[in-house]
């Protein structure tokens, strides 16, 4: 019998999975480098979608400490309720937005404190992972693979961004208000989220569309920069200074479809759940 592979990686996202990676990996704080391991591990927690990086204890140049143990459980056990939990593929998920904090496997809280500074660490009560401590992207200044930085969070190996150029006639709307119209759009292709439409600015009402101060970061794509839409919020993204994969898309426009409306091609697509929709 066939499985469609998005059903079977989806299919585990509630067991505590892991991967070696053979990159170099450091990280650091001030001027100090606290980790730094050719040994790492990526880990997904249950019902993460993106991994942390676990490291041995040796490579950990601080004291690992112990927090005061905090209880496992559901997601709404962690202070994010159902409703206003990131949605995927019909599956309550964690995404990037969920502090490091919310545990969802069995383990023990800890802080590796260096430097004068602390960071979050987890050691988790699994065999695989022993002599390991799973440890908190953000809790760090920067961090590096092998030589080149990193941002947003640990790259997955079995994740990939795809970007083409087309032909397709993009329309975005919003209540009737025509927000764009283009027939040069490159398509982000990012399983499993929904593609992406990057516009060139001049196919944009960008009369309409005003600078947010909100900024992401995208361990694929770089440093993304928001627009809004006045009564709305943010609708849109842009990537003035992208990654060398995402390069192509430098200054384009893409839109929410979760908040706004496409028509492609002449069909109105359905606005997607992801954990950008509203909650």
């Amino acid at each position: 019998m066939s499985v469609r592979v998005r059903d079977l990686l989806m299919r585990e996202l509630d067991s505590l999975r892991y991967e070696p990676i053979d990159k170099r990996i450091r990280a650091t704080n001030g001027d100090g480098t606290v980790i730094d391991s050719t040994r790492a591990m990526l880990v997904w927690e249950p019902k993460r979608v993106v991994p942390s990086y676990a490291v041995p204890v040796q490579d950990v140049a601080g004291e690992i400490l112990s927090e005061p143990r905090t209880e496992t459980g559901d997601v709404e056990d962690h202070g994010v309720a159902p409703m206003g939990a990131p949605q995927l593929a019909g599956r309550t998920v964690l995404d990037p937005s969920v502090p490091f904090a919310v545990r969802t496997t069995a383990g023990d809280p800890l802080v590796i404190a260096a430097g004068g500074r602390t960071a979050g660490a987890f050691r988790a009560a699994d065999g695989a992972l022993a002599g390991y401590v799973i440890v908190d992207f953000d809790g760090f200044d920067a961090w590096y693979e092998e030589d080149e930085r990193n941002v947003g969070h640990p790259r997955d190996p079995f994740h990939r961004i795809d970007i083409v150029r087309s032909s397709r006639h993009v329309r975005v709307e919003l209540d009737g208000e025509l927000l764009a119209d283009s027939g040069d759009p490159y398509i982000l292709f990012e399983p499993p989220l929904p593609p992406r439409y990057y516009l060139p600015a001049d196919d944009v009402r960008t009369d309409r569309l005003a600078p947010s101060d909100i900024r992401t970061f995208c361990a694929y794509k770089g440093e993304a920069s928001y627009l809004s839409l006045e009564g709305v919020g943010d609708v849109a993204w842009t990537y003035p200074a992208p990654l060398r994969e995402a390069s192509v898309v430098t200054d384009r426009i893409a839109f929410f479809d979760e908040r706004v409306d496409l028509v492609i091609d002449g069909t109105r697509l359905a606005r997607p759940v992801t954990p950008w929709s509203p909650r």
